[in-house]
């Protein structure tokens, strides 16, 4: 099948290229293509002529989309529109990356695939925009609803929690934020399933179970034998941010797991992570 991949250069387009090796991959990033451009995306899919594009390109800096709500739903919202447009005009295939931030957190026992979107804050708001964009236009879709990934090289969350253990000793971390942590290996692995299913609508991808900021940070303390470094809980109330994220916002995987997609733990996906980077 030949793909493209919007920000094909993240964290999760460059785990799709490794895991559809045998696909023809076309890569979308910044500089070259900016998803705001409709004529620029427009043109790149016309001369691709792609089968499905997975739209990964987004403004993810969830702090910077509520000091920047106008650049937030340019690039989420209006750029997914482009995106869209440009599949419907061309005839082909969409897949859609979400998150979980679609939702407002009010629901302890998790969100399934067909709880309607109720964001509080503006990132939420800008995915939650681009998920309307693709079902309103297109009439083949795929939405993907993934939260809390990480992958190799950048930055993320388990190497902040890392640095600050060695330098400090010390952590004050978040333990009424309830997420998925999800190893975008296991997401892009997923994704490749999905698409041979060939089987539209919306999925939730996020590695087994749900867990706060706080445990995740205490799985990652034991599994690099850092048990030694004090890491007390808070109240996200009492941690400052632009953003204020859903508190309860754990995806629930039915969709997929009724077609045998389902994603391993995410204890186990993150003892597989720290393995493969040296770090356990």
């Amino acid at each position: 099948m030949r793909i493209l991949i919007t920000g094909g250069l993240g964290q999760l387009g460059r785990a799709l290229q490794t895991v559809l090796y045998d696909h023809e991959i076309f890569i979308v990033d910044l500089p070259q293509v900016d998803i705001t451009d409709r004529r620029a995306i427009k043109d790149k899919i016309g001369n691709c002529q792609p089968q499905l594009v997975i739209h990964c390109a987004a403004y993810t800096d969830v702090d910077g989309c509520a000091r920047q709500p106008e650049l937030a739903y340019r690039v989420n919202a209006l750029g997914t529109q482009n995106v869209a447009i440009a599949c419907k005009q061309a005839g082909i295939e969409m897949l859609h990356i979400s998150t979980n931030e679609v939702f407002a957190g009010d629901r302890p026992e998790g969100y399934e695939e067909w709880i309607a979107p109720n964001p509080i804050n503006v990132y939420g708001h800008s995915k939650a925009m681009a998920e309307f964009h693709v079902q309103s236009i297109l009439d083949s879709y795929y939405i993907v609803r993934t939260a809390w990934l990480y992958a190799p090289g950048g930055r993320n969350f388990i190497h902040a929690i890392l640095d600050r253990a060695r330098e400090t000793g010390q952590l004050r971390v978040v333990a009424d934020e309830i997420g998925n942590p999800t190893n975008v290996k296991d997401l892009a692995t997923a994704i490749r399933a999905l698409i041979s299913n060939g089987s539209y609508g919306i999925y939730h991808f996020v590695n087994e179970g749900a867990c706060s900021r706080w445990a995740f940070a205490q799985e990652i303390l034991q599994l690099t034998g850092l048990r030694g470094v004090s890491n007390t809980p808070i109240l996200g109330r009492d941690y400052r941010r632009a953003s204020t994220p859903p508190p309860y916002a754990a995806l629930l995987n039915v969709t997929g797991a009724s077609q045998g997609i389902s994603l391993r733990s995410w204890q186990a996906a993150l003892a597989n992570y720290l393995e493969d980077q040296g770090l356990s």
